[in-house]
This record gives structure tokens, sequence and C-alpha cells, in this order.
């Protein structure tokens, strides 16, 4: 066997040792059980959100044990007929069987990665906020720019993108925008990207072509089920209703549609701005339990508490990426040390071995806190 090949079984056996951890298949087995009675019960159909939600969630548990029997059968069956080309002098078995085993290595590690999702929340869908910082015209571009990366990263997972307001920068680009994303693991996959983002260029706004830094800060914070209970006293909170800005001419919004609430004893504000007023206050009412379900995750995870308190302004010091397109092209996160010349590519959307590197680090970090307060 080729030293090539002996790497990539060895590569996808250590994947599957990781996935079987995470997973044990047995138990695995029970669970699809359990649900399928479940599901087989006629009362539960009498909660159509309780029963989406058991659905949803064996649909997952099956595509991972799916899965990863695939993996375990495609390795023993190529390394077979690999075994069995080399013995018979069978060169196109051979090739043919070490292709496949390539292909292999790429699923393991992806699922390798997916496998880090398995926080309280990572499941869950999406909101996203998106901030211009210090930098005036340039970071409202900036920020557009920004929105413009995260639609098309949700795009190429296959992922359900939702404007949920915006407001316009005074010259270019938008001051704020949120969005809601919608597909598996949306949450889990962009919880990494909370943080101040960094972009240095030429400005395209300066006539004297100068070098400009500008900064934008990304919120992301997860879409909270049904069945998650959010108490929010009236009294806690403020609802104004103001007329959301449009692009001008027959597009401008010209009833008092839009609608900001104002948690008052956490200062959290959450707008909406589509056309009906009534769905801006749910829109907004649920983006704000989300936010104050996000602020209960933080209490009980240190982690994920530090890394809030360490976002900052959005300004100097507080970045976790940079963003260089001049004088020379580099995209670097400053947690993980992960970076690439190719800003082109990370600008439209090619943003997976960031996350990836993040949610590994953050792992890692929970198991040797984990072991410090086991000693």
């Amino acid at each position: 066997m080729r030293a090539e090949t002996q790497n990539n079984v060895e590569a996808i056996r250590k994947s599957l040792t990781l996935l079987g951890q995470r997973m044990d298949v047995e138990t695995a087995q029970h669970r699809l059980d359990e649900f399928n009675a479940m599901l087989e019960h006629g009362d539960l159909w009498s909660d159509p959100a309780r029963a989406q939600k058991l659905m949803r969630d064996r649909q997952a548990l099956m595509d991972q044990v799916s899965t990863y029997r695939l993996i375990d059968s495609g390795l023993r069956d190529n390394v077979e007929l690999i075994e069995l080309g080399e013995a018979e002098g069978d060169a196109e078995i051979v090739t043919e069987a070490e292709g496949s085993l390539r292909s292999l290595v790429t699923l393991a590690a992806a699922k390798e990665i997916e496998a880090l999702l398995n926080g309280e929340a990572d499941g869950n869908d999406t909101f996203l906020e998106i901030n211009a910082g210090a930098g005036g015209t340039e970071s409202c571009d900036w920020a557009n720019m920004l929105a413009r990366m995260y639609v098309r990263w949700a795009e190429k997972k296959g992922y359900t993108v939702e404007l949920q307001s915006e407001s316009p920068g005074e010259e270019a680009g938008i001051k704020s925008a949120a969005y809601k994303i919608s597909g598996p693991n949306a949450y889990g996959w962009l919880k990494s990207e909370s943080g101040v983002h960094r972009l240095v260029r030429i400005s395209p706004y300066d006539s004297a072509a100068r070098r400009h830094t500008s900064f934008s800060s990304v919120w992301v914070y997860p879409v909270v089920d049904d069945n998650i209970e959010i108490d929010i006293p009236a009294n806690d909170i403020r609802i104004d209703t103001y007329r959301s800005s449009g692009a001008g001419g027959q597009h401008v919004n010209t009833t008092d549609s839009a609608v900001r609430i104002t948690h008052l004893p956490t200062n959290i504000v959450v707008t909406s701005s589509m056309k009906s007023q009534h769905q801006n206050r749910e829109v907004a009412m649920n983006a704000l339990r989300s936010r104050l379900y996000q602020l209960e995750l933080d209490k009980r995870n240190a982690a994920i508490n530090a890394a809030h308190d360490a976002k900052g302004d959005a300004g100097w010091g507080n970045q976790i990426r940079s963003y260089v397109l001049q004088p020379y092209q580099m995209v670097k996160d400053l947690r993980t040390g992960v970076e690439t010349s190719d800003t082109d590519g990370v600008l439209n959307g090619d943003l997976d071995r960031f996350m990836a590197a993040t949610l590994a680090l953050d792992v890692a970090g929970k198991s040797r806190a984990e072991a410090n307060a086991e000693d």
C-alpha cells in the first residue's frame, strides 16, 4: 500500500474514532428506537410543534448514524479492494479504490467538524447582526461587505436568509443589518463569528487613494425554539414605532410601521422594519427572546461568556479577524492563527476553515477546563 494511501487510511480511522467517541452507535440506535416509538404515539400529533421537533431530531440522528456506517464500511471495503488488487496485480482496481478513499477522507473530515456542533443551541437557526463601527463611511461600506459575505456563505450551505432590518449609511453601505439564517446547525457554525472584524484597504472614497482601516462588529445568537420558555414581563420592555428609511421615491415606507423594542433591565435593543407593523412586533419579540436566551447560555458557559466580554467596542484592539487587501492580501483569524491569501474567496463566503478552527479551539479549551476542574 502506497504511503499516501496509508496516510488516508489512518486519517479516516482517526476521524471514525473521534466520531465514535461523540456518538455511541449502539446508544444512538436505542435513541432512534425511542424516537420511532414516540412518533407512533397518536397523542404526539396533537402538539404539532413538538412532533416537528422530534422529526427533526430523529432525522439528524439517522443522518449521523448512516454517515458513520457509510465511512466505516467504505474504509473496510476499499482497503480490501486495494489489498486484492495489489495481490492480483490489478492496477485499475487499486486506482479506483484509492480514489474512493480520498473522497472518504474529505467526507470524514467534514463530519468530524460537524460532530463538534453539540452545544445546547448549536442545531438552532440563528440571528446575525452587523453594525458599522469606527471609520464613518468606510465602516458602513465594510459592514455591507460583511453582510454580503455571510449571505454568500449561507447560500452555499443551502440555508434560508431573511433580512429582518437594515439601516443604510449616509453616503454608502449600511449602518446596521439584522438577518435570520435558517438551516441545520446554523447557530453552531456562525456562533464563532461574533466579534469585531477589521478591514485594511485603499479607500475608494478617498481622492488621495490613502490606506484606511475600518471596523464592524458581528453579533450572533440562536433562534429560540417554541418549547423554550422565556418570560418577558410587559413592564420590562419599551416598544417604539418609527418610519423606516428606504431607497427613496416610490419605495419609501410612508407609515410608522418599523418597530424598536428595548429591554429595560439589560438595555438590549432589537428592531424590525418589514412592511407590517404586526409582523415587525412578532419578529422583534422573537429576536429579543433569543437575545435573552443567549445571555442565559453565556451565564452557564464560562468560555462563551469570556468570548462575549472580549468582544468589546468595534474599534482598535478588539478585533477577532483582520482582512488586509492592501499593501498585500491576507485574512487572518487572531484567535486561531488560521490565515489565507485568498481574500476574494473569503469575501465571497469561504469561511468554513475559520469556523472549523475556532470550533476545535473551543472544544480543546472546554476539555482543559473540565480536566482542571476534576483536578
